[in-house]
């Protein structure tokens, strides 16, 4: 059992480890993308808005955990914020 256990361990801290990365790598291509518009902030608002918009359309297709959801609309917001922080207002 404590085998099992420690296993599930590594794995969710490599889980953790690749859901980091990812957040980075997106957040900095983002940010890359939305610099190069001639409104940023809007350009950056338009992706999340999208963002929204898709979570909202899958989650009601496929009957997701509300969990999931509401954690997925607030790493929009994270995002959001992340990227907002960087760009030129």
């Amino acid at each position: 059992m404590s085998e099992e256990i420690a296993q599930l361990k590594r794995e969710n801290a490599e889980l953790q480890g690749m859901v980091l990365t990812t957040g980075v790598i997106l957040t900095q291509l983002l940010q890359t993308i939305c610099k190069r518009e001639l409104n940023p902030q809007a350009a950056a608002g338009l992706v999340m808005k999208n963002a929204r918009e898709a979570i909202e359309g899958f989650t009601s297709q496929s009957g997701s955990d509300p969990v999931m959801k509401a954690r997925a609309l607030q790493a929009v917001q994270q995002y959001e914020d992340q990227i907002r922080s960087v760009l030129q207002v």
